[in-house]
């Protein structure tokens, strides 16, 4: 049975219910445009908070000291306890989208989630076992280095996408505007999300598995001696001189005379966010240690990645715990 809109005329609300009347002032609205239905919706939000001005200056001073206070005390929980604030974000990253999307039955995003969760888990547990294998370390950065590569392709062409959108570009290919945005935005939100949670994982696992290794501490000198031709992120020979062209990889030795393989190096600098010598902590020269200017990029998207952390992870617990606040406070 169709639905039938409430009409407000002269100030008096008629209500018609769900049955059908031969009034002149009721229409059926399932005869509406979703654009047409969406209007009514925001008339009818707009006509049930007329009048609450005061309530919601209210609402808005609750929400911004919240987010300053929430704010400060997140800069202070990272400077003083960065452990567990890093895995208290994981956590987060990792899960809020999970209920959001998982509310909305997006499937296409439950069914990438659900591979990246496995491979990922299988990558963590390898990184995690004592004593470490060989061949551990190579695939633990290669993967994440993999990752890292296809979000950020991802993340450009989905940015690519919008930007041709908003200058018309879609309708050379009669493609409508909002299927192009949406494309656009959903790969964006894909690139972003596994670029920021690839290197948080990769963030933990090189850290365990620098320590396992023994040529990396957190504090102090490094447990083992290295050698000249070991590689001090995997403990793997150097098999390719660093004046040779690898066909697989190359090898590069940093401004403090290491060298190291070329997947284990951009792993732990770029993707693991070690902007230092695994060996001796020298801060490492990126400019010099990436020749080609196409690859620069991919460090500042790296500092983006750490930016929209705290969009993706805290900000909706914090609008959640603003709405908390209303709802005790009686403010709709």
């Amino acid at each position: 049975m169709a639905g039938v809109f409430e009409v407000e005329v002269d100030g008096v609300e008629h209500d018609h219910g769900l049955e059908q009347h031969n009034e002149p002032n009721q229409f059926d609205v399932s005869k509406l445009s979703p654009e047409e239905k969406w209007r009514m919706e925001h008339a009818r939000m707009h006509a049930k908070h007329k009048g609450h001005e005061a309530m919601h200056a209210e609402m808005v001073l609750i929400l911004i000291v919240t987010l300053v206070v929430a704010q400060l005390v997140l800069v202070q929980w990272k400077q003083r306890h960065p452990k567990s604030y890093n895995l208290v974000t994981l956590f987060q990253m990792w899960v809020v989208p999970l209920y959001f999307t998982t509310k909305l039955h997006w499937w296409r995003f439950l069914t990438t989630w659900f591979i990246f969760s496995v491979i990922t888990a299988y990558i963590s547990f390898r990184a995690t076992r004592k004593p470490l294998a060989c061949t551990t370390p190579r695939l633990v950065y290669k993967w994440f280095l993999l990752l890292y590569k296809i979000s950020y392709a991802i993340g450009i062409f989905g940015y690519s996408v919008v930007m041709f959108t908003l200058f018309g570009i879609n309708l050379i290919f009669r493609i409508k505007p909002e299927d192009a945005m949406d494309f656009g935005v959903s790969l964006l939100f894909y690139g972003l999300y596994y670029g920021v949670l690839g290197r948080d994982f990769a963030e933990m696992c090189a850290d365990f598995m620098a320590s396992t290794i023994g040529y990396y501490s957190a504090s102090g000198m490094p447990t083992k001696h290295l050698s000249d031709n070991i590689c001090a992120v995997c403990g793997q020979p150097i098999l390719v001189d660093v004046s040779e062209e690898g066909i697989i990889e190359n090898t590069y030795r940093l401004s403090c005379n290491h060298v190291f393989h070329e997947f284990c190096i951009r792993g732990w600098c770029i993707v693991g966010k070690k902007q230092m010598c695994p060996y001796c902590k020298e801060k490492v020269d990126l400019k010099r240690m990436f020749s080609n200017p196409w690859e620069r990029p991919h460090v500042m998207y790296g500092q983006l990645l750490d930016w929209l952390r705290y969009l993706v992870a805290w900000q909706p617990v914090i609008i959640g715990f603003v709405q908390g606040i209303n709802y005790i406070l009686g403010l709709e």
